[in-house]
């Protein structure tokens, strides 16, 4: 028996023992009864395992073909030229704010990005690091990540194809280039790829990744599926639905849409408690995972992220009006009698292959003149022409998107434009203009959160997006802590939002209030893809920090790193508390362990220097600085460990120096105000 074969024989094996036991629904008998959200397809089940997308190419040959050259599979792929659309030939920027110039350039078949900048004409920084993903499909932009031992982390450069134009990526605008160091979290990639192989316990680790959005992102887990087809057990999709794989077309309208809502609804997201990015399944309700919060604003309505393409769609009049008509009809299909997502896009067809005639004619089945299918004109009541409206081409061949979903840049991604989804009348520049007013968080997938959801989304939308001060209020309007049920229910919540206040006063009196070890051994135990407790531990162990109870700081650093040993943050504060300690054996160790995982993380470096100079191993020590040096040069920390380096060797020009270059960026930085007046001391 070869290998192949081998597999297969055990694959059926084990899903006939799987069958014997499931309750399949009868073949035989027709949907006919409304789509209901209690169905319950076969692969939503723990025992379903995903086979990749090679496996389904076996039977869906040319859906694959096809699907690779969407967006959703082109959406990541290894940094070579064949995935770049980018234009090479003046690949720099210049990012004002950081002082820092940019170069992207190859080297063979190996995308390199140069971070330099200069003091006239001389180079005084220079680092270049190589680009090994490239993230996006092209259609809008190409962004690039690199991978450090398995840590992912977003570079700096950007290549915006509709403009043919290089820049800072989204967030780095504005003084906030975080240069080679933003972690791109499970959040993130499970949404921009298909699922990757996640390290628990770490904030951006992966042993794998995936190239691409794959075939069970949307329709679920295929082991059962493809059981059930090697034992011939078929399906005739044509009047039945197939319960072992889901097929969004035969999803319930609000189904099909919190399916495309799972990536194509960026806001500011909201775990429900114990799930985590993995936990969806096409096919379920996505507010028993996620619930996703934007701001509101009254006259707002014209401002729109990237990645909101459904909730736009649903708030305009012609998927209501649909909606209505559909809900109460039993359908194989209830999306073809509606207007949802796909109505439009096949999400087996690249959009740049899909004939414009496709969109107008969603417009032109029900928008119909006379019977005719001719486009009509609601604000005029005529059907549109050059005669009737200048600029508009005949009836027939009218563009309904241009005016009614016109194309405009996104609030949250720079150098983009895409289509506005909120199908309605053009609106005047007077109505555009009009001031807007903050009304709050709403969730866009729950109609009633609970109170805890709606306090998490407001600390996350300070904590992320936007710190006004006004959504800690509100977050703690919503959060009880009289009882001791409400303390327990609400502590996680109430200790960041008491964290980001700075109020470590309050955070211990929670921890003390619940008690010390019922919080340390049965409250706050739990590991997590989003880590939840292990924060919760570190914010307690700042708070014992920073209201100087270093003992007990340390006992909670270590919690946070036992449930999330590699969340490299964690371990390098547990080590610089443990240095502050004077425990320099135990410190040294946490900092090792962190280099060993990113040689590159400047903290660490900076504070493995510290602990080197105050142990008096002053070669070591330089050589860590000019290590952490030369990949940031602007990390104040280290400057003001240069600065006490050259003090403690007696050499007050060059101390000065460092401090001065802290102080000229930073004038608040006291710290430095005070280092440099015992500087200014020295003899």
């Amino acid at each position: 028996m070869n290998k192949k074969t081998h597999i297969i024989l055990s694959v059926s094996i084990a899903l006939i023992g799987l069958l014997k036991f499931c309750d399949f629904p009868d073949k035989k008998k027709p949907i006919d009864t409304p789509q209901k959200d209690t169905l319950v397809y076969l692969n939503h089940s723990d025992s379903a395992k995903f086979v990749g997308m090679n496996t389904c190419k076996l039977c869906h040959q040319n859906i694959y073909n096809s699907f690779i050259k969407t967006g959703m599979g082109k959406s990541l792929n290894i940094a070579t030229k064949q995935k770049s659309s980018a234009d090479f030939s003046n690949a720099k920027i210049y990012d004002k704010f950081s002082n820092m110039h940019y170069n992207a350039f190859w080297k063979n078949d190996s995308l390199f990005f140069n971070e330099y900048r200069l003091k006239k004409k001389d180079t005084i920084h220079s680092r270049t690091e190589q680009v090994n993903f490239i993230i996006g499909s092209g259609q809008h932009t190409n962004s690039h990540l690199q991978s450090v031992n398995g840590y992912f982390n977003q570079m700096p450069m950007t290549y915006y194809t509709q403009k043919k134009h290089w820049d800072l990526p989204p967030g780095f605008e504005n003084g906030f280039n975080t240069h080679f160091n933003r972690k791109i979290g499970l959040e993130c990639m499970s949404c921009h790829n298909g699922y990757p192989n996640f390290v628990l316990g770490s904030e951006n680790k992966y042993n794998s990744i995936p190239t691409g959005i794959d075939c069970e992102r949307c329709h679920g887990p295929g082991s059962i599926h493809v059981g059930q087809r090697q034992l011939g057990n078929n399906v005739d999709t044509s009047k039945f639905i197939d319960y072992s794989i889901v097929n969004p077309a035969k999803l319930s309208i609000d189904r099909q849409f919190d399916l495309c809502q799972r990536c194509h609804l960026q806001g500011n997201a909201v775990l429900k408690e114990e799930k985590s990015f993995y936990d969806f399944k096409p096919g379920q309700k996505l507010s028993d995972f996620i619930s996703v919060f934007l701001p509101k604003y009254k006259n707002g309505d014209e401002d729109f992220i990237m990645a909101s393409h459904a909730d736009r769609l649903k708030q305009s009049a012609c998927f209501i009006k649909s909606y209505e008509k559909v809900e109460s009809k039993n359908s194989l299909k209830p999306y073809k009698e509606a207007l949802t997502c796909i109505t439009c896009h096949n999400p087996h067809v690249s959009v740049k292959e899909t004939n414009k005639n496709v969109f107008n004619d969603a417009c032109n089945n029900c928008h119909k003149a006379n019977g005719k299918s001719e486009t009509l004109c609601s604000e005029s009541s005529v059907v549109l022409s050059r005669n009737t409206r200048p600029g508009h081409a005949p009836a027939k061949f009218s563009d309904c998107v241009s005016c009614h979903m016109p194309s405009s840049g996104s609030i949250d991604i720079p150098h983009v434009t895409v289509h506005d989804h909120y199908i309605r009348k053009p609106i005047s520049k007077k109505e555009r203009d009009k001031i807007k007013t903050f009304i709050g968080l709403y969730s866009i997938n729950e109609k009633n959160p609970s109170a805890l959801t709606k306090a998490q989304a407001y600390i996350n939308q300070y904590d992320k997006f936007e710190q006004n001060s006004s959504f800690l209020d509100s977050a703690s309007s919503l959060l009880k802590d009289k009882s001791a049920d409400d303390l327990f229910e609400n502590v996680r919540a109430l200790i960041q939002l008491n964290f980001i206040k700075q109020n470590f006063t309050k955070v211990i009196e929670y921890v003390n209030k619940i008690g010390e070890q019922r919080c340390y051994n049965i409250l706050l135990t739990k590991k997590s893809y989003d880590n939840t407790d292990a924060w919760t531990c570190y914010r307690i162990a700042e708070s014992y920090y920073y209201t100087n109870n270093l003992p007990a700081s340390i006992k909670w650093f270590k919690q946070s790193v036992n449930l999330a040993p590699f969340n490299l943050e964690f371990r390098n504060k547990l080590g610089s508390t443990l240095a502050a300690l004077k425990n320099y054996k135990d410190a040294i160790e946490q900092f090792n362990f962190v280099i060993k995982e990113n040689p590159k993380h400047v903290s660490a470096l900076t504070n493995l220097g510290f602990v080197k100079l105050s142990q008096g191993e002053k070669s070591e020590a330089l050589g860590l600085y000019k290590k952490a040096q030369k990949l940031d040069p602007d990390y104040e920390p280290l400057l003001l460990n240069l600065a006490g380096y050259y003090a403690y060797m007696k050499d007050k020009n060059v101390a000065k120096k460092y401090l001065e270059i802290i102080l000229k960026k930073n004038p608040d930085n006291l710290k430095a105000k005070r280092a440099l007046e015992q500087v200014e001391r020295l003899l």
